[in-house]
Order: C-alpha cells, then structure tokens, then sequence
C-alpha cells in the first residue's frame, strides 16, 4: 500500500484555500456541501464568485495574508509561482496544516483524491499523482453503481447508533441488526429521499414483534452478455439482491456481481430441455419474495422481449406482490451494434421487425407476407433451428432470394461469430458453418451495410448461389 487515506472530521475545521485561478477554484468546489469554516485567499485578485461556491466561504482578498493560516488543518495553494507556493507551505506547516500544492507532488503532505460525496458516506480515490485519469474513470464506474440514498440512510443510522446498542448489547446481534435493517425498507426509502420514512423504518426493525419485511421482485433484464453492456440500475439491482434467479444466458461474470451471500437459483431452458417449468419458475419467485426477500429474476437481454417476463410479472403482481422492471439491452440491438449492421438505415428500411422462430405452441404463425417487403428489416430471435422453414416461407411470400443474412452468434461475448450469408442459403450456412446458438439472424437489405459483410459472406453460401 503506497498511500493511507485517512478520513478527516470537516466539521467546524478551517480550510484554506489560497489562489484566484482554476486550480484554486478546484480545490474549492470539493468542499462546496462541506460544514467546514472555508476561507479564500485570492492573493490581491478581486475575482468573479463562481455559482456554486459554498455559500459560507470567507474571502479574503489581502496580497498577503500572514494569519490566515493560524487554526487551520488543510491549506491548498494554487499559485503558479513555485517559490511563492513553498513559502506559503512552509507558513502553513508552521501553523500546524497540512499542505497541499496544486501539481507540485514533492511539495504535497498529502493527495486530492477523487471523491464521491453521498452525505455522510464519503468514497475517496487516489492515484498519489500516478494515474488520476484512472482515478477519474474508476470514481465514474463507482458513482454509477451507489445507491444515491446512502448517504441519508448512513446519517440517520448514526443517530441511532446508542439506541441500537440499548436494545443489542452484543457486537454479533448488533451487526445482524444492521445487516437486517440497512437492507430493508429503509433503503428503498432513502433512496426516494423520505427522511421520516428511513427512521421509522430503521425503528420498527428494533421491534421484537417486527413483521418479515415485505418482498419484492424486479424483473432485471442483463443485455447480451457483456457485464458492461448493463444498465446503471441493473447493476445496483444484481448488488443488492437476496436471491438471483437467473437463466443459462446470462453470463457468470454478471451473475458473479451479486453478494456472496446471496441465494442463486439457476432456472435456465435449453433447447427441448426445460428442466424448470415456467410455472414453477413463478411459484419461486413468489415463494422467495413472501420470504421478505429482494429477488432479482435476471434474464438475458430484455426480459419484455421473447423473455416471458410478462407473464412473470402478473403472477407475481396476482399473489399480492410488489413488482418492478428494469429493461436491459436486448440481444437484437446488441448483435445489430456489434456488427454495425444499422437496422433502420433510411436508405435501405422502412421497418423493423422483431419476430422468435419459435412461437407459443398451438398459437398464430408469423405474417409471412407481411414480414417479406423489400423495404422490411427482420430481425428474429431463436430462428437458427428452423432457419429452412424461414427461409422457404419468405422466399415464397415474395422476398428475394439474395436478400443479405447477418447471423450472430454469442453477441457481445468473447466466443461472438459473425457469419453473412443470403436468404436462400441460410440453412445451408448455418448447417457447414456449425452454428448453433444463441444467434441473432438480421435479415434484410441493411445488412449490406456492415463493414465485414462482402469481406466475410460465407464462402459455402457463394458455392450454394452457384
């Protein structure tokens, strides 16, 4: 460890700030929120007050300010002037601060780190001058995963600090108590803003009599594959679960972003193998969440798009059970981007049309004269095994035979195939290039548009046009 980044009190501490610049006006917006008593130092500059200066800053524009420095524990100076900087430090010191010089390391008792300010709950990185890219990168990644109402929910836990301790005196059954609590409904209450509702909370789960917290569902959609292709609240959502059920196609990578705690039911459906009916999948999710558990029903892509989340959703909503949706990046979208395959290019498509090879048993068979238009971009998920009869009825509805074929295999994944091809050989293609699956079959003129398309076009599909 190169660094130790202790976390100083700011309240009613004095904070200085010394320049009129840029660098100064940097140092000064980290402390914006801060209950510190913050002084400016402008070195003889009348500057223009930026908007979001704390509204309690002391300004002090003397060319030199000999006594500012004295009670003070962090002086940053932001002057361009080395020789002036180490003077001023050396005062500072002398005073008892510690001293920090912008982009002077060497002249530095300690970093800026970068910092994510929740409240009560600071995050502090730092790089010590290393890498501050990186640490602006990581802060960004870090910031899009925290629950925006940690903060309150930390600062209303500190005022119950003492009360808890009265009601668990053991360390053990106080930490089962926070575990409990912080995981409760007062987290979703902080994270609305709901101040009174975050204490009440928090005190009723002190109660011997407590009732089990009521569930939830979320119906989370994980994207293709890729645990970067997620959504912000996705993420969050994976983080703070009791219990995962999930299916084959999302990734361990995704999966693996859950606690370590947390329940992972695997319900994944294979080809002719569903070992997990559907309605036991929604027995489960009832039974977890009536348990008082999060659950997070985690499905590859968008679980409203060939996923049956909807049907998930109204059993779980018809069992009297809270239910949310937070929607993913769908496999189609996904597979589209990877290859550059643009779906609604306006030269070359009117429409797009998400359609599954293979629909409800006994239902409506798909609209094949209505999805063969020239102008019509087909995008159809789990059509590799009936790729023939695809073929055929749409050739037969009126659509051409050299219509392009994008066929991608394992979107977003490291193991992702791109293979092109033609309408009327795409049986033929997926048959000697070994395609199995999941693939995304894009099927129009856009295709023609992907960079790889005439560089890749299967060479068994040039030997079936022959």
């Amino acid at each position: 460890m190169d660094q130790f980044l202790p976390a100083i009190p700011l309240s009613g501490a004095r904070v200085v700030v010394l320049g009129s610049g840029e660098p100064a006006l940097n140092k000064l917006r980290l402390f914006r929120t801060a209950p510190c008593e913050l002084i400016w130092c402008t070195l003889g500059v009348s500057p223009a007050l930026p908007s979001d200066l704390n509204p309690n800053t002391r300004i002090d524009t003397r060319a030199r300010p000999h006594d500012v420095f004295k009670g003070a524990r962090l002086v940053f100076i932001g002057v361009e002037d080395e020789k002036r900087a180490v003077k001023l430090a050396n005062k500072a010191r002398k005073a008892g601060a510690l001293v920090n010089v912008v982009d002077n390391l060497p002249l530095c008792d300690f970093y800026t780190p970068a910092l994510i300010d929740r409240g009560a709950i600071t995050i502090a990185l730092s790089s010590g001058g290393a890498g501050p890219v990186l640490v602006r990168d990581l802060r960004s990644a870090l910031e899009s995963v925290i629950a925006p109402g940690v903060g309150l929910l930390a600062q209303t836990a500190k005022g119950l600090r003492q009360r808890v301790s009265d009601v668990f005196p053991s360390v053990d059954a106080r930490r089962k108590y926070w575990e409990r609590a912080l995981r409760g409904p007062a987290a979703q209450l902080a994270d609305a803003g709901d101040e009174d509702g975050v204490r009440h909370a928090l005190l009723d789960a002190l109660r011997d009599d407590a009732p089990t917290p009521k569930g939830v569902v979320h119906l989370v959609g994980a994207g293709p594959g890729d645990p970067e292709l997620l959504t912000v609240k996705a993420a969050r959502l994976i983080r703070d679960a009791d219990v995962i059920v999930h299916d084959r196609l999302v990734s361990p990578e995704i999966i693996d972003r859950a606690r370590r705690d947390a329940h992972r039911i695997d319900v994944g459906k294979r080809q002719g193998d569903h070992p997990v009916p559907q309605e036991r999948i929604c027995e489960i999710l009832i039974e977890q969440a009536r348990l008082g558990r999060r659950v997070v029903r985690l499905k590859g892509g968008d679980s409203f798009i060939f996923g049956r989340g909807g049907e998930e959703v109204d059993a779980v909503r018809a069992a009297g059970i809270e239910a949310h949706v937070t929607p993913g990046i769908s496999a189609a979208l996904a597979a589209g981007a990877q290859a550059q395959i643009p779906l609604t290019h306006r030269d070359a498509a009117q429409a797009v049309t998400f359609v599954t090879g293979r629909p409800k048993l006994g239902g409506p068979d798909l609209d094949y004269s209505a999805l063969a238009a020239a102008t019509h971009t087909l995008v159809v998920y789990m059509g590799v095994a009936v790729a023939a009869t695809l073929s055929r009825r749409l050739v037969e509805a009126g659509r051409s035979p050299a219509t392009p074929v994008g066929i991608i295999e394992n979107a977003s994944l490291t193991t992702e195939r791109r293979v092109f091809t033609t309408l009327d050989a795409l049986a033929h293609t997926i048959s000697s290039e070994k395609l199995s699956g999941p693939a995304v079959l894009v099927i129009g003129d856009v295709v023609a548009y992907a960079p790889e398309h005439l560089a890749n076009l299967s060479q068994k599909a040039l030997e079936h046009a022959a």
